[in-house]
């Protein structure tokens, strides 16, 4: 079992906190590839949330992402409005997985 988080340590997440950042990650992405398009979530993995970046702030998770997700998916065809809700779709996911990975209750 994991060490009582703590978000002092997790300004410094890399080294205190990577293998339960990557099973996050994983965990939502395995989740995301069952109900969505496996393409897409590729894409969206691959270009968007790699360089994406988790924060704790003020008793929340939140993941911060790279300028222009949209313009970073290459070769997959997808509209608008649904890479937005999948990207969307897909944040929430992983944060809910870093409260879940992390033994953190989310707020309120």
């Amino acid at each position: 079992m994991a060490d009582e988080f703590d978000p002092e340590k997790f300004e410094d997440k890399y080294a205190h906190y990577f293998k339960e950042l990557q099973r996050a990650y994983k965990n939502a992405f395995n989740h995301m590839n069952e109900h969505h398009d496996s393409q897409l979530i590729h894409g969206i993995d691959q270009t968007v949330l790699n360089e994406s970046e988790p924060f704790y702030d003020d008793g929340e998770f939140r993941v911060e992402l790279p300028e222009n997700p949209r313009d970073r998916l290459r070769g997959v065809a997808v509209d608008d409005e649904t890479f937005e809700e999948t990207l969307s779709e897909y944040v929430e996911r992983i944060e809910s997985e870093l409260y879940r990975t992390l033994q953190v209750d989310p707020p309120e």
